[in-house]
């Protein structure tokens, strides 16, 4: 019925202002009485009916109007069209505004000193093909990608890792082709140290790690804790781990900082290949100086990984007094550098 209405050039303001003096106001409050939402403070409402839809339920109840006349009553009457907005935090931690303070303060002290702050986490995980990317980009014709984005006919998933040096404002990007695990993780902070971290900080004996709350970098999970030890061992550090509280992920630097940057530079690219998600990282750059590096891991990680309870006890875990759950250190077995004192 919505296709066939046809609405006579006559139709508009006079219409309406003859029918205004009626009920259609009233007609128009009751359907859109169990549609309704909006804010209490200022008294701004918005519908889920188009304007099409309620021009059409007015008509059936004797009042003649137009959408483009019922747009401009709704308008009148405070309405208008709006999109969702993400302004609750459902999962709020009561601890959060102290560990964020606390994860500041003690940034701030190793920067101060110049120890090693990196901030890690995994970036969405893509899938390797001719799919469609959100965003749009500056091009003569579009891309052709297939219309269904099924996992099974695409050459594999890319699982970013990102390493953020909070000093330098540089980063390295390891792509897994297998899963994202804590033992993927923390190879790619071993990948980090070897290639950046030890020819920037020669003489550093500790570093100062800023991780989500889950993921592969879980704050629960031993794997994530047993490969970081084995990192430890080998290099003689003593890592220091800070987690951002459930629901507080988005103040984690490297978000902000590197992953909206890569977002922003593949944004409407289909990435049909490795070599292509590679190149699109390494290319990435801001007005403030930002660079990346990236290098591909196609080591095959477990999913599922059960860690031996001789492989937890042997773990230098000492878990801070301040939220213990959260802060920790991993000490090395071997003795480390001088001057390891860690905060």
């Amino acid at each position: 019925m919505e296709a066939d209405l046809a609405y006579p050039a006559t139709w508009g303001r006079t219409q309406a202002s003859r029918d205004c003096g009626g009920g259609i106001i009233r007609a128009l409050d009751e359907l859109l009485r169990d549609a309704v939402a909006g804010d209490p403070l200022t008294g701004l409402k918005w519908t889920h009916k188009s304007t099409r839809r309620l021009s059409a339920a007015l008509l059936r109840r004797g009042f003649r109007a137009s959408p483009n006349t019922i747009a401009r009553l709704l308008r009148d009457r405070s309405f208008s069209l709006r999109v969702c907005r993400k302004q609750l935090a459902e999962m709020g931690h009561q601890d959060r505004d102290r560990q964020i303070r606390y994860l500041v303060r003690l940034r701030r002290l190793y920067s101060a000193r110049g120890w090693p702050v990196i901030s890690v986490d995994t970036k969405k995980k893509e899938w390797i093909g001719p799919f469609k990317n959100p965003g749009r980009s500056w091009r003569r014709q579009p891309h052709a990608v297939l219309v269904h984005d099924f996992p099974e006919w695409s050459q594999g998933p890319a699982i970013p890792y990102g390493i953020y040096d909070l000093a330098h404002h540089d980063g390295l990007v390891v792509v897994g082709t297998s899963h994202d695990t804590p033992s993927f993780a923390v190879h790619a902070i071993h990948r980090w140290w070897r290639l950046v971290g030890q020819r920037r900080y020669p003489a550093a004996s500790r570093l100062l790690i800023e991780a989500d709350g889950g993921g592969s970098n879980d704050c629960r999970k031993w794997e994530w804790k047993v490969a970081l030890q084995g990192l430890a061992d080998q290099f003689g550090l003593v890592i220091v781990v800070t987690h951002f509280p459930t629901g507080a992920s988005k103040w984690n630097p490297i978000d902000h900082r590197m992953f909206s940057l890569i977002s922003a530079n593949w944004s409407g690219e289909p990435l049909t290949s490795y070599e292509v998600v590679l190149k699109r990282i390494r290319a990435t750059r801001s007005n403030t100086g930002f660079h990346c590096r990236a290098c591909l891991d196609t080591a095959p990680y477990e999913p599922c990984h059960r860690v031996a309870p001789e492989a937890k006890a042997n773990v230098r875990l000492q878990r801070r007094k301040f939220l213990p759950k959260w802060n920790y250190v991993i000490r090395p077995h071997a003795h480390p550098k001088p001057g390891s004192n860690y905060c």
